[in-house]
Parts: C-alpha cells; sequence; structure tokens
C-alpha cells in the first residue's frame, strides 16, 4: 500500500491584512495558533505549502513589490517550504497546487491563513470539492467585518462564524487547533 501524505496550506498570511483598510478583524490569535500547527508539522517532516496572494497593481496592498506582499515573519516559509502564488481567491484555480498535491500523494489537507470568508473558505471548498480529506482550523483563520448587499454591516465575528459554517460538513471538517492537535495529530 501506498504511504498518503498530509499537506499543511497556509493562506495569504501576509503583511498586506495588516493594513487599516480592512477594518474590525476577529482572531487576533490565528497567526499563533497557525504557528503551532506548523511547528508540529514541521517537526513531523510533513508537507508545509504557503499560499501568497499577488497583484499586478501597484494600487493593491497585495502588490508583488510592496511590503504587504510579504508572508509575515511568524509563519515565514524555510528555503524547502513549497510556495505558490495566486491571483484570485482559490489557491487551486491558475495555479499547480492539485498538481503539486497529487504528485507528493497527499490525500489529507489542513487549509488555515486569511481570510475566512474569502481565500480560505474558497480554498477549502475546492480541496473538499478535489476530493481531499480536508481539515479547516477555525481558529487559525480570521475575518474582519464588512458590509452586505444591503449596505448592512456585518462584523467580523459573526462574518467569521457564517464562513466556517457553511464549509463544516460539507466541503471541510472544521476543529479549532486543540481539537485537531488531539484528534488529528
Amino acid at each position: 500500500m501506498v504511504k498518503k501524505n498530509k499537506a499543511l496550506i497556509i493562506v495569504d498570511v501576509q503583511k498586506a491584512f495588516e493594513d487599516k483598510k480592512w477594518g474590525e478583524r476577529n482572531n487576533f490569535h490565528a497567526e499563533e495558533n497557525i504557528k503551532k500547527v506548523l511547528d508540529i508539522w514541521r517537526d513531523k517532516g510533513w508537507e508545509v505549502i504557503h499560499i501568497q496572494h499577488m497583484s499586478e497593481k501597484p494600487g493593491s496592498v497585495f502588490y508583488y513589490k510592496g511590503e504587504g506582499f510579504t508572508i509575515k515573519d511568524i509563519v515565514a516559509p524555510l528555503n524547502h517550504e513549497k510556495v505558490i502564488t495566486k491571483t484570485v481567491n482559490s489557491a487551486f484555480i491558475g495555479t499547480n497546487l492539485n498538481e503539486y498535491l497529487k504528485s507528493i500523494n497527499t490525500d489529507k489537507v489542513v487549509v488555515t491563513g486569511l481570510t475566512t470568508p474569502h481565500c480560505v473558505s474558497t480554498t477549502t471548498r475546492m480541496s473538499g470539492n478535489l476530493g481531499y480529506d480536508t481539515y479547516l482550523l477555525s481558529d487559525a483563520t480570521a475575518a474582519f467585518g464588512m458590509k452586505d448587499h444591503n449596505d448592512e454591516y456585518i462584523d467580523a465575528e459573526t462574518i467569521h462564524n457564517l464562513s466556517l459554517a457553511t464549509v463544516h460538513n460539507e466541503f471541510a471538517t472544521v476543529l479549532n487547533t486543540q481539537q485537531f492537535i488531539k484528534s488529528i495529530l
């Protein structure tokens, strides 16, 4: 029997999300929780994949020549770790992520990163749809408050929780970091 591998995907933990333009954020411990899992992953020698959002527009906080493009130090990639850049919400669209996961014989994917309602949930949905046993760590991601289609403000915690609810048991298993460490690792 061929050994299956696990992959930790860290989505868009970039300095761009420190910009004040985003407004109110929940879960200020997300990066610390990602780091906890990352440290375990590295100790075990498992696959770590960093996803980095890239814009070619000079005015974007994700502009590839700007400070915001940089991955935050707390989870900065090591030289041997895979870094994939993307230009849309899903880490699977326009990249070689799916091909890479297949090439390393991955069947289990753990998704963490920023932000819950955008790139994290989109990547999680695609991972589940592509057949990976997918886990999303609820406290290793975060959201920002935003206005809905009726111009009504929805706070960051509500956005975060609704985003998690829409993927749980449909595209992924949602666990917090401690639950994941105790039950899966």
